[in-house]
């Protein structure tokens, strides 16, 4: 059986999804990463499954054959965190974060509780490296 991916473009508005989003300091925080991300990215948002806003895609295919497409940059408004996604490669990731503030961290993700724990002007950095690396890995 062929695996089908569950996170790929949906044709739902991201400003919709955002003004969904229970928590007002969340909701108030998403709007101000929507923003951030389409001028840094220079993509328009898109709604990626039922929670993530991506900017920009790319093709990828692992070791094992499996391929598809993913978002360059992404975000998600959930419940507990605002979750960043940005590339995961190379020290210059490790620098971001260094200076970015108040945050978590994992593989791919990056996890706020609030924006105003963390300099914006890092988040579009990064954003911008992220696209540019992942672009240069995964060339058209």
């Amino acid at each position: 059986m062929a695996y089908e991916a569950k996170t790929k473009p949906t044709p739902v508005s991201p400003q919709a999804f955002i003004d969904s989003v229970d928590h007002p300091g969340r909701r108030e925080d998403a709007h101000a990463v929507l923003a951030l991300l389409t001028e840094a990215t220079g993509h328009p948002p898109v709604m990626w499954g039922p929670s993530i806003i991506g900017f920009g895609k790319y093709r990828y295919t692992y070791d094992s054959g499996h391929s598809g497409e993913a978002p360059l940059v992404g975000f998600s408004p959930r419940k507990a965190n605002l979750v960043l996604y940005m590339a995961a490669y190379e020290e210059a990731r490790d620098d971001f974060l260094a200076r970015l503030g108040k945050h978590k961290s994992g593989k791919g993700c990056i996890y706020l509780n609030r924006l105003a724990d963390v300099d914006a002007a890092v988040i579009a950095e990064m954003a911008r490296w992220s696209i540019k690396t992942l672009k240069e890995r995964h060339p058209d």
